[in-house]
């Protein structure tokens, strides 16, 4: 079965005619030259900075952002982030409990700061932070949301640094979830990942020129008051501010 190719762009960036044609569609429905906005989208946030920078990015497009508590030892920090990025650009914003996961997953995420591990951001050191299909279930509810309030698409914020060791982030899972959902709900909800093959460096360059405060996103797996500034995410946040030469705003312990 032909899987379509979904993956929107962002303004200004679609780099082949099918995607150029759709987001002509979508944004210049009359052919008048002005483009037009709708709310018409749902975001998962999770209060990082990869998402918040697509939150600040779809704004105009953005009517809902959800927030899923599955139990990580980060998630309230990144919760309460979550909660004022939307508060700050008026967008509703809810929580949706998930703790099954946290009481039946396993995952070093989901075990406490000491379970999680020191070092870089690559596939043998940061295996045990996966969550078993956690973008899948992300989604799948997302998505029932999404028809529930007539919404058409579903942002969602993984990029090319996470392919190598995240599976449900890479493209072949996006393009499949992003099928199945369409084909599963009357007004085919779609996925929007615009972050796919870009890096983690490209997301701050394009957040800092969206003004994204990024001293007010958490990353960090340990959950601590202030990022620990060892562990993989952490290393992998001021690598990101590095590259793109973008000054961190993060405090580290």
């Amino acid at each position: 079965m032909a899987t379509r190719n979904t993956l929107t762009s962002p303004p200004g960036a679609v780099n082949n005619s099918s995607r150029a044609e759709s987001f002509l569609r979508l944004n210049y429905p009359n052919n008048t030259g002005i483009m037009i906005c709708y709310k018409d989208s749902l975001i998962v946030l999770s209060g990082g900075l990869d998402s918040t920078t697509l939150l600040h990015e779809y704004k105009e497009r953005t009517a809902l952002a959800v927030t899923f508590d599955y139990g990580s030892n980060h998630n309230g920090r990144e919760i309460a982030c979550a909660r004022r990025q939307c508060a700050a650009l008026g967008i509703e914003h809810i929580v949706i409990p998930l703790s099954f996961m946290g009481e039946y997953f396993k995952s070093s995420l989901l075990s406490g700061a000491d379970a999680i591990p020191d070092g870089g951001y690559d596939t043998d050191n940061m295996k045990s932070t996966v969550v078993p299909f956690r973008n899948g279930i992300m989604l799948s509810v997302a998505c029932g949301l999404a028809e529930s309030r007539g919404l058409k698409h579903v942002l969602i914020a993984n990029h090319g640094g996470d392919h190598a060791i995240y599976p449900d982030c890479r493209r072949p899972f996006v393009e499949a979830m992003d099928l199945a959902m369409r084909e599963g709900t009357y007004i085919n909800v779609s996925i929007l990942a615009p972050y796919t093959d870009i890096t983690k460096a490209d997301i701050v360059a394009r957040g800092s020129k969206l003004g994204v405060n990024y001293a007010d996103t958490y990353s960090c797996y340990k959950g601590s008051e202030r990022h620990c500034g060892t562990c993989g995410t952490c290393t992998e946040r001021k690598e990101a501010f590095a590259v793109s030469g973008v000054p961190d705003p993060t405090s580290y312990e």
